[in-house]
């Protein structure tokens, strides 16, 4: 079956970026015919991909800006404990951002973009399913169950309240409400704190790090070629091709995480991207979950890895190559030591901080820039993950066909 109906396809792409949201693009992208390289300046999957909570939950999958962030207050937020973190600063561009993304906290603003990414987290999992092919050597698992939990039952209704809005936007969250002890039958790892919890539906779960070099194991075997160790300084554009250090292609996709505005901007990408840094950990546990917890109200999400527990979360906004901050660490542990049984928080393998790409109104940046063969496919914030490869998919279909799709309109880059 012939694909292109693009006036003059490409037959030679380069995507820059060996995280989930690039590969997935590339993988695509080759899907449709066409051959494929792939740039890092790093390895594989080794920036905010490799060491989050691997959730694939598209039924919860929010815009970042929220009211509740207003009403959580800048003082706690200057907290170095606090889940939402914005250390003290002089730095512009950061002030700028916040000023922004406080703008975009209001109720009205949440439901536009909600409305917005529904398209995306409807075809989620479908994506996911078209890329577990056999080639590509590993599976996501369904969360059976994901359950959040909590120490007060009248804390619950905040997310309860947020499914009926979650609800307006077309989007349908299946969930049951549970006591302690309901949820503690399901998993014993639960402490006695926990009085409530809700049952979410339909989510998947998937080792990161395993599943984005799978992945990249794929993409080479169907033919591309991935260029780790290679940091691409300017993509330049023109005619009809793109050029990378002197070399030229058909068409450039740039997907490069928390550091996207910097080759993305002298195209016409103008909206501020900032590095939202989550931090996690591994423990050992005596009852390992079977699937994934979240404590809400601390903001920690669980997830079994490796026959261990990652305890991952903070929303941390400093720079991308700020280092390792251990009060931030602390913080997880002390808010999770009291809400888990038969783990010892004391003694943790693979602390990890990587720099989740956010934007100021919540919404992905994906599809074409102010060059027509230059592309972005960034800006997902906590859910680079999840919509990975459905925005992957779609760009693809844009960039073979010249059509963009009705679910890109509304994160186009040049927004």
């Amino acid at each position: 079956m012939n694909h292109r109906s693009h006036p003059d396809p490409p037959e030679r792409v380069a995507v820059i970026g060996a995280g989930m949201v690039g590969l997935s693009t590339a993988w695509f992208i080759q899907g449709l015919g066409v051959e494929t390289v792939v740039y890092d300046h790093h390895d594989v999957g080794s920036g905010s991909s490799w060491g989050n909570a691997g959730w694939l939950t598209p039924s919860i999958a929010t815009p970042l800006p929220e009211p509740a962030v207003l009403r959580y207050g800048m003082r706690a937020m200057v907290n170095p404990s606090s889940p939402v973190y914005v250390p003290a600063s002089a730095n512009p561009k950061l002030l700028r951002f916040l000023l922004q993304f406080a703008s975009n906290c209001t109720q009205a603003r949440w439901e536009r973009a909600m409305s917005a990414l529904a398209p995306l987290n409807e075809g989620a999992l479908r994506a996911f399913e078209e890329m577990e092919a056999p080639e590509l050597g590993v599976r996501t698992q369904a969360a059976d169950p994901l359950l959040a939990a909590y120490r007060d039952e009248g804390v619950r209704d905040v997310l309860i309240e947020e499914f009926r809005h979650i609800g307006k936007s077309g989007q349908r969250v299946r969930y049951d409400l549970l006591s302690g002890d309901e949820a503690r039958s399901m998993e014993p790892a639960l402490s006695r704190e926990i009085v409530a919890a809700i049952r979410i539906d339909g989510q998947r779960f998937l080792n990161p790090a395993a599943f984005v070099n799978g992945l990249a194991e794929a993409v080479k075997r169907r033919g591309a070629h991935i260029r780790t160790r290679s940091r691409v300084r300017a993509v330049e554009g023109g005619g009809h091709g793109a050029w990378i250090d002197g070399e030229r292609f058909d068409a450039v996709v740039i997907a490069t995480g928390a550091r996207l505005k910097e080759l993305a901007r002298p195209l016409g990408v103008k909206r501020l991207v900032q590095a939202g840094r989550g931090y996690s950990f591994t423990v050992a546990a005596d009852h390992l979950p079977k699937g994934p917890i979240y404590f809400p109200a601390e903001r920690v999400a669980c997830s079994p890895v490796n026959g261990r527990l990652r305890l991952a979360g903070m929303m941390e906004f400093r720079p991308v190559d700020a280092p390792l901050d251990k009060r931030r660490i602390e913080a997880i542990k002390n808010a999770a030591t009291p809400l888990l049984m038969g783990t010892n928080l004391e003694d943790r393998q693979h602390e990890w901080v990587g720099s989740r790409p956010c934007t100021t109104d919540g919404l992905p940046l994906v599809g074409r820039t102010r060059h027509p063969r230059v592309f972005v496919a960034g800006g997902h914030g906590m859910w680079g993950i999840t919509l990975g490869p459905v925005t992957g998919k779609l760009l693809a279909q844009q960039i073979v066909t010249g059509r963009t799709p009705a679910a890109l309109r509304a994160v186009d880059p040049l927004r």
